[in-house]
């Protein structure tokens, strides 16, 4: 071998072992924040999610969260996240307000934040993508009840998920805003399970106790519904008791053919997880801007329409019931 092979062997082979991790920093990082592990809902999510960055391409989703419903665990991830210096965080969150001073810590080092699902105050993101319009998912909420009872007539009850939820609580006082619209019913009750299975049934058993003449339990947390219909049907009460509010048709296929909830709505949730990513993906692209009135592409999705406080809602909610739960039940 001569004395040039020799050099330009290793030096090659130095350049390439150098070059390798700078190709690989090139992937965006999109941080995927839920409320909580092990959440079927934002399972479905993460699919979405991956799906959007197949799309793109060279995206790599990191998706990550608590494992329990709390500002202060999500406050840890978001601490990681700037450390290992993402592109973007996607968060659906648990306070909107706690949050702020990670997101804002994190946009000052140039990662693009947005909030989906559930929002944080407006400084802490840059968007905020509703899965609907909450007047509309409030009202979907109240008029379900309705339907579930004889002449529409009858106390209800909300199990909602924590305390703090920005999208529930906001849900709630649209519920309440339209309540004057459905005269027979009343609302009796709002009790939090914490997004967490057993303590959501729980409270719905102590509901049926203090409140013996409910008729109707809305639930507007995928996992407080599920939990609801089971305590529901160990109680005894299908047909006197209905559930129903948001959830997922794989988890819900069960309490729609026991009885205990005649139908439900929900959007999908794999289609929020796509668009969030793309959101974020083309914030990092310097693509997407906040601007009120102005309209962002969200490729399968066709565009979203950004209004006031730099928001937008993605779609209206779709009723599941006996007719098609078969269907829906195997996609998510």
């Amino acid at each position: 071998m001569s004395f040039w092979k020799s050099m330009v062997l290793p030096m090659a082979l130095a350049v390439g072992l150098v070059a390798a991790p700078a190709a690989a920093q090139d992937k965006i990082r999109i941080a995927l924040v839920v409320k909580s592990l092990g959440n079927g809902f934002f399972e479905a999510a993460r699919r979405g999610a991956e799906d959007a960055a197949k799309e793109v391409g060279n995206v790599e989703i990191i998706y990550t969260g608590p494992t329990s419903t709390t500002a202060e665990g999500q406050i840890e991830v978001i601490n990681s996240l700037i450390s290992q210096k993402v592109d973007a965080i996607a968060v659906s969150a648990n306070d909107p307000d706690a949050l702020v001073p990670a997101l804002s810590k994190a946009m000052q080092r140039g990662i693009k934040v947005i909030s989906w699902d559930s929002g944080v105050a407006a400084k802490g993101r840059i968007l905020h993508l509703n899965p609907s319009s909450n007047a509309l998912i409030g009202a979907t909420n109240l008029k379900l009840a309705a339907a579930a009872l004889p002449d529409g007539k009858g106390e209800v009850a909300i199990l909602s998920a924590t305390a703090t939820s920005t999208n529930q609580n906001i849900w709630i006082e649209e519920m309440k805003k339209a309540l004057p619209g459905y005269p027979g019913l009343k609302l009796v009750a709002t009790v939090y399970g914490d997004d967490l299975s057993d303590k959501s049934y729980r409270e719905t058993q102590a509901l049926l106790k203090a409140h013996p003449e409910v008729k109707a339990i809305i639930a507007p947390t995928s996992v407080g519904i599920v939990a609801a219909a089971q305590a529901v049907k160990d109680a005894g009460k299908i047909g006197q008791v209905y559930v129903t509010g948001l959830g997922l048709p794989s988890e819900m296929a069960g309490a729609i053919k026991s009885g205990a909830s005649k139908s439900f709505a929900i959007w999908n949730p794999i289609d929020l997880g796509y668009t969030a990513t793309l959101l974020a993906y083309d914030l990092v692209k310097a693509k997407a801007t906040s601007a009120a009135g102005t309209t962002l592409k969200a490729g399968r999705m066709g565009e979203i329409a950004i209004g006031p406080n730099g928001e937008a809602a993605m779609s209206e909610p779709f009723t599941y019931d006996a007719s098609n739960i078969d269907q829906f039940a195997k996609i998510f």
